[in-house]
């Protein structure tokens, strides 16, 4: 069963949401876009003007699998990033898009010179339990989640959940909230976007983050 027992602490002044469960620091933004903003961002990211959607694949037991959704990789250039064997060479990023990591940098205390775009197509995209605790990211990296199109519930739970008893924490992420995970949120918790039973409209979800260094070639 998914629950929490961690109050959450809502800053009016801000409209900001902060949740502390053990080992872990998020902020989360309900609002950080007007509704308009996000659905005229959904709206232009959805498409391939200014974003470069492509299906990546992975090595599961032997054999190639496609991704349950599509991705692309924007940001600075030269800012290459690994993760699950998947090679990413940053695409340069438009107006748009720095423009929104200089704004989720803003809200999260950072500056962030990359970021990681999923699209969830329709209710059978997901992706499963992982960190973003890749070398190239930092010690304590910061990441910023950007919400557009249908709404989704984002899930996240202790490494060691099954040993120590910390439940589950869960968020419905609206379209255009931000979800912040800063501190060591990334070296002791998981996180998920399951898949859902009922029908369920296209998402897509934009990762700030800021690439440290690059993993060495090959």
């Amino acid at each position: 069963m998914v629950m929490s027992i961690h109050p959450s602490v809502r800053s009016p002044e801000e409209g900001v949401e902060r949740r502390t469960p053990p080992g872990a620091d998020l902020l989360y933004y309900p609002r950080f876009l007007s509704r308009d903003e996000a659905e005229r961002f959904f709206a232009l990211l959805a498409g391939d003007a200014c974003v470069r959607w492509r299906q990546d694949h992975i090595q599961l037991y032997g054999r190639r699998v496609a991704l349950p959704r599509l991705t692309a990789w924007h940001g600075e250039p030269g800012l290459r990033y690994v993760y699950s064997g998947i090679v990413n060479e940053t695409e340069p990023w438009d107006e748009a898009l720095s423009g929104l990591a200089r704004r989720a940098g803003e809200a999260a205390g950072a500056r962030f010179n990359a970021v990681l775009l999923n699209l969830y197509r329709d209710e059978r995209d997901a992706v499963s339990w992982h960190s973003d605790n890749e070398a190239e990211l930092g010690h304590e990296p910061v990441i910023a989640s950007l919400s557009l199109g249908a709404e989704r519930v984002f899930q996240l739970r202790h490494r060691d959940h099954r040993r120590n008893g910390v439940p589950w924490e869960e968020l419905r992420l609206r379209s255009g909230s931000l979800l912040v995970m800063r501190g060591t949120t990334q070296r002791l918790w998981q996180h998920r976007l399951a898949r859902q039973t009922g029908p369920c409209g296209p998402r897509i979800n934009l990762s700030f983050r800021r690439i440290e260094r690059g993993p060495p070639p090959g």
